[in-house]
């Protein structure tokens, strides 16, 4: 069983990015061009290693190798976009890898490209790149590449050096349960269970009972045996349900109008342990959004766009204004879950003018969150 943050160690040690390992600052899978880049990379490492794994670490600065982090990437859906973009489409898992030198909210992302030993290419185009392009690594360049190529395995002894250096034992696995239930979240209901005799699963949250039922606020799920970080929101609801073999997350999501909010279930994660040391997870989306009388809609869009323009104008919002933009977010998203289809844009675009503040722009970030799990799953 690999730590997955000795293994991004290990991988930053090693030398610099190569044909079976790159780094990012940070990637954006909500344009075309960041998709583009994204897709060229997990085709090219594909391509130069038919026989081992290759890795993209992102949250670290390119020239420094510094540790920066990125936001909790939880779209257990990207596998969709990966299959939809690319013929003979690999195998690719995303973790989010918990670091003690950063904040709470971040993460290093790690994303682990499994090959199946045939040439993978885009399957149509996309921003600048044609369909039926391979790339390759070129160095620490991924490059597009003539089709009839010939694949070498070049990299399975290093790749399994580092691995092998980063394996998990019963020293890293106490630590980071001591951390994680004494240190990280001493104020919190903080919680673990162990699976099969391997897995630790541990989660910390605030808890309240609610007819019966116990619900968690700012939630933190981990696998500690690997280090990751299965699960992390300061915003949502989360009920947590365990047997025997499996860890069961049901995520809701708070929505409404008018001071009528009401907590809807978002999507079910169930991680499946086996006696073998592997496990399984499976997400299931259980969304469906409240409706509301299109003339209520109207009037609150057009409240949106006025808060915008004043803040492109640089205006000073009133009391009532500020009030209204901290459920800009929201009511965009509920626009669009009913059929406006504008909001969804408008809202992307309102990014640079909602970050100046906090808490509006961690409601951003979250109904953002939600479009990209329904778009993932009815792709």
């Amino acid at each position: 069983m690999i730590n997955k943050r000795l293994l991004i160690k290990n991988l930053l040690a090693h030398n610099d990015e190569s044909s079976f390992y790159d780094k990012k600052r940070k990637i954006d899978l909500s344009n075309k061009e960041g998709k583009a880049k994204f897709l060229k990379h997990i085709c090219a490492l594909s391509n130069s290693n038919p026989a081992n794994n290759s890795f993209i670490v992102i949250g670290v600065e390119d020239a420094t190798n510094e540790i920066r982090g990125v936001d909790f990437f939880d779209d257990s859906k990207i596998q969709n976009l990966i299959n939809a973009y690319l013929t003979n489409a690999p195998i690719i898992t995303y973790e989010n890898v918990a670091f003690p030198t950063l904040p709470p909210h971040k993460v290093v992302g790690l994303v682990t490209i499994r090959p199946n030993a045939e040439i993978t290419s885009l399957r149509k185009n996309i921003w600048k790149y044609w369909g039926g392009t391979v790339f390759l690594r070129d160095g620490s360049i991924s490059m597009p590449k003539d089709f009839d190529i010939e694949i070498k395995d070049i990299n399975s002894a290093l790749v399994k050096a580092i691995e092998n250096k980063a394996k998990n034992n019963i020293k890293h696995t106490l630590d980071g349960v001591i951390d994680f239930t004494n240190k990280r979240h001493k104020d919190l209901d903080a919680q673990y269970k162990v699976f099969k005799e391997l897995f630790v699963v541990c989660w910390a949250g605030v808890a309240k009972i609610i007819k019966g039922n116990t619900y968690y606020s700012r939630v933190e799920i981990a696998l500690v045996n690997e280090q990751v970080r299965l699960f992390y929101s300061a915003l949502d609801e989360v009920r947590i349900h365990c047997t025997d073999d499996e860890f069961i997350i049901t995520e809701y999501v708070l929505l409404g109008l008018n001071n009528q909010d009401k907590y809807y279930p978002l999507e079910e994660v169930r991680i499946t342990f086996q006696e073998n040391g592997l496990y399984q997870i499976d997400a299931t989306l259980l969304f469906t959004p409240p409706q509301y009388n299109k003339e209520t809609l109207h009037h609150i869009q057009n409240t949106n766009n006025a808060l915008l323009r004043k803040l492109k104008k640089n205006i000073p919002l009133g009391l009532n204004e500020l009030q209204d933009l901290k459920q800009l977010p929201a009511t965009y998203l509920i626009s669009y879950l009913n059929g406006f289809t504008q909001a969804k844009e408008k809202l992307i675009a309102a990014k640079p003018l909602l970050k100046p503040f906090e808490g509006v722009y961690a409601s951003f970030k979250e109904s953002v969150r939600i479009l990209r799990k329904l778009k993932y799953n009815t792709e």
